[in-house]
């Protein structure tokens, strides 16, 4: 510890200003009312993002070119993220506080071009080493079942998965084209859990092939057979020939089975499956028109893929609901009737009112119905509670019967793939804690990023470390004085020529400087990523610098508490709280 200097006379001071020693020996700490202090919080796209992705983690790995770091990140929470780069709503972008800046950073963009770099490296999740004693089976192999087979054999855990089709994948093989997410890709990334371990036997129904009784060798059950029965209109003629189900009709294609269609293609819906129906129908060389009993304002379909539809030449019809099928001249001939939006309903959108009189009649060689889907229960075993079209669980995702557990489209009306995602990760957690004895409701509570439904395994699994507080990160706390606009980086796209022609995928994978540029827009909200702005503004110098990741700290012994270190981090990485008296 360093003397104070005292001189005795003006004669011993220096001419000009200089340092001669240090102030070690004042600890101003002792001046201090308030106490900054780094803390994790939680960013709001991370809270958004059902699937449970790290997002600022894995993106900060991407900005230090680490991409195999990246991978490693995503690959902790989600098994999926080829696909969730294509085809997920990325709700995360929505909630980006970059928004409020700009634009929202192309969150799902990057994690495309990381599971891209990494299939180029031909990167594998590594084995687990060694199996546990008990056995889990998984009935389905959607998003939801994968999801909880990957996680499950990560925890050492031997997986059998039985799914009723030929191929395994569930809607993502059978519900999406491939100008979305090419058949490659979801091969990839399934036979990435395939190297855990886990067993994935096809052509098993639930019902007809095996019975909840077949599988006593198991001590936990995951049921996730997802939504795969399209929902009726319940008109008159719709089930007469010629009129389809716009999921039927969407395996047939994707499996490559020969489809006969007629030149015009009504499409009744106005979510992504009808998209879907759509802009595969033109690619058939067939003309599709959508009839959609709202206006666009209340489409659930992505915006993205309206605007995709639009520029292919998909025809939308709006406000018009079909009430009967009938036929003349061969054709099909939908009455319909047109319509008005009133007040909001349950869903948060207007409500559609028949206009009286307003008949109109629409010809159609054939009529896909694409007006959402449900699940099929007859094949389910007793003892499952069922309401409003979903399977009843407790929220650790059991479902009524002991050791069984459900989870995706079955138990939910979210049916996205990200929260399917996260719906199998739930079930791996709660599975792993009933066969371990713990509390299963308890695991999952503690691990809930944010307030929203997404989970964090790498939380379950590293309780002690590097916790996270809750509180969501608010624009307003970061401190824009260091962040310039920037454009957002967009995929580039096919010509629309070269869209219809065929179903090969429309955008393209970010190259690697668009992807570093990207990434560098990120505002790391809640999470220091060592700008060092800490470390440089404070009067005291009692930054403390480490050479781990996350690992700056305070030294009290000199820190006044005057703020500045928290007033000037970009990212609200820093609180204040008062000091204890």
């Amino acid at each position: 510890m360093s003397k104070q200097i005292t001189f005795k006379s003006v004669s011993e001071m220096p001419m000009i200003s200089v340092s001669l020693g240090d102030m070690d020996w004042n600890k101003t700490g002792t001046w201090r009312t308030q106490r900054p202090f780094y803390e994790d919080k939680t960013p709001p796209c991370s809270a958004a993002c059902p699937a449970g992705n790290d997002i600022v983690a894995f993106i900060q790995k991407i900005a230090q070119e680490d991409f195999e770091g990246a991978w490693n990140i995503i690959k902790e929470e989600n098994p999926f993220p080829g696909v969730c780069g294509r085809v997920c709503f990325h709700p995360c972008e929505s909630k980006c506080n970059r928004g409020s800046f700009d634009e929202p950073v192309a969150i799902h963009a990057l994690e495309r071009f990381v599971a891209d770099f990494a299939f180029r490296l031909n990167k594998k999740t590594g084995k687990a080493r060694e199996k546990r004693k008990e056995k889990v089976a998984i009935i389905g192999s959607g998003p939801a079942g994968m999801s909880c087979a990957y996680h499950l054999a990560r925890l050492h855990y031997d997986v059998t998965v039985f799914e009723s089709f030929s191929l395994a994948g569930g809607m993502l093989r059978m519900g999406i084209p491939s100008y979305r997410l090419p058949k490659n890709i979801l091969d990839r990334e399934l036979s990435d859990i395939e190297a855990l371990g886990v067993d994935i036997r096809t052509g098993v129904s639930l019902g007809e092939d095996l019975r909840l009784e077949d599988l006593k060798d198991y001590q936990a059950v995951f049921i996730s057979t997802g939504a795969h029965r399209s929902r009726g209109l319940h008109i008159p003629g719709e089930k007469e020939k010629g009129v389809l189900s716009g999921l039927d009709l969407l395996k047939k294609i994707n499996l490559s089975k020969r489809v006969k269609l007629g030149d015009k293609i009504a499409v009744i819906g106005g979510g992504n499956t009808a998209m879907d129906v759509a802009r595969s129908v033109i690619r058939l060389g067939k003309k599709a028109t959508i009839l959609y009993r709202r206006s666009r304002e209340e489409m659930p379909a992505f915006e993205d893929e309206i605007v995709e539809a639009l520029e292919e030449g998909v025809k939308i019809r709006y406000l018009v609901n079909p009430i009967r099928v009938g036929q003349k001249d061969g054709l099909k001939r939908l009455e319909c009737l047109r319509m008005e939006l009133s007040e909001k309903d349950e869903s948060g959108r207007r409500r559609p009112v028949p206009i009286p009189n307003s008949n109109l009649f629409i010809d159609a060689d054939h009529v896909v119905i694409a007006a959402g889907e449900e699940i099929e229960a007859s094949f389910l075993p007793e003892g499952l509670e069922k309401k409003e079209g979903i399977v009843l669980t407790q929220r650790d995702g059991s479902a009524g019967i002991k050791g069984v557990f459900a989870g995706g489209d079955l138990t939910s009306n979210q049916r996205t793939i990200a929260h399917a995602i996260g719906s199998g990760k739930k079930g791996a957690m709660a599975i792993d804690a009933f066969l371990k004895g713990k509390d299963a409701e308890g695991a999952i509570i503690q691990n809930l990023i944010g307030e929203g439904p997404s989970l964090s395994i790498w939380g379950y699994l590293h309780p002690d470390e590097r916790t996270r507080n809750p509180q969501i990160v608010k624009f307003e706390e970061l401190n824009m004085d260091y962040f310039e606009p920037a454009k957002r980086q967009q995929e580039s796209k096919s010509a629309v020529k070269e869209r219809i022609k065929g179903f090969k995928e429309v955008s393209s994978t970010l190259s690697e400087g668009v992807a570093l540029d990207e990434a560098e827009r990120c505002f790391s909200c809640g999470t220091c990523n060592e700008c060092e702005n800490c470390y440089v503004f404070c009067p005291d110098g009692s930054i403390l610098k480490r050479e781990e990741l996350f690992s700056h700290q305070v030294d009290y012994d000199y820190c006044k508490g005057c703020g500045i270190c928290f007033t000037e981090c970009p990212r609200g990485a820093i609180s204040l709280k008062e000091e204890a008296k």
